[in-house]
């Protein structure tokens, strides 16, 4: 069963305008999701869905090719199913152009969780919470149950006491079968994805169950605004400073 990677870029971003090409430890960000996520084994192809001919203009540069899809589109996913559209794939992994540091075993993990899982629709990816992320609204967390689907997202801090759902980081990576991602974006937005920005919650609140790949050894450092460039060069500079191991381990 065959899966593509889709990095969704768009440059007029709303809370930070320019930031697929914003440059990170002196190379463009989205230059930085291409490399990392190219590392995946599970991925046939990956690719850049954008409508902007300077994104497209700088993945001519680094080597990525690249689907032009409609200006128009509302959301990240809306252009990734554009960009499936005329693809026989039958796992399409939207891969998030503001996660500089995403790895490719982490894409493995979310395309295996569906592998595993034949009935599954959708799956995406999680972390033990970082120090601090629980405070942080430009942070979702996700609960899980027993079965490993998530139960909720949310930017909320969590509710502590005797019953709690185990509770993780998440990180925006989905992958989708190709049946179900046309589906999703014929469905109608829902309140909660309103009124918490969060567009997976449309899938739960619909009814289809999402399944969640909890990963070790690796941690979202998404981009959302200006200032989350500095925090992630620090972790670039201090990775190679003193070479961290559990990537690789987590390969092996």
């Amino acid at each position: 069963m065959s899966a593509v990677g889709i990095v969704p870029a768009r440059f007029a971003s709303r809370r930070f305008p320019g930031k697929a090409l914003t440059l990170i430890a002196g190379l463009p960000m989205l230059q930085r999701v291409w490399e990392g996520a190219r590392t995946a084994k599970q991925l046939r192809e990956l690719i850049v869905a954008t409508d902007d001919a300077r994104i497209a203009a700088a993945c001519a540069e680094f080597g990525a090719p690249v689907v032009m899809t409609s200006p128009a589109h509302a959301t990240g996913t809306d252009r990734v199913a554009e960009a499936a559209r005329d693809l026989t794939d039958e796992i399409v992994v939207n891969v998030q152009g503001d996660e500089p540091l995403i790895e490719g075993f982490v894409i493995d993990a979310v395309v295996e969780a569906l592998l595993q899982d034949p009935d599954a629709p959708m799956s995406t990816v999680a972390h033990a919470p970082e120090p601090g992320a629980d405070a942080d609204p430009n942070r979702v967390c996700v609960e899980c149950d027993a079965h490993g689907f998530a139960l909720s997202f949310s930017r909320a801090p969590a509710v502590s006491g005797a019953g709690a759902a185990a509770r993780w980081q998440h990180a925006g990576l989905y992958a989708y079968r190709r049946s179900f991602l046309r589906r999703f974006t014929t469905l109608e937005p829902t309140d909660g994805e309103r009124a918490e920005g969060l567009e997976q919650l449309r899938a739960l609140e619909h009814g289809y169950p999402i399944r969640v790949a909890v990963v070790e050894g690796w941690a979202s450092a998404p981009v959302d605004v200006p200032e989350d460039v500095a925090r992630v060069e620090e972790r670039i500079a201090s990775r190679d400073r003193h070479g961290d191991r559990q990537v690789e381990r987590n390969r092996r």
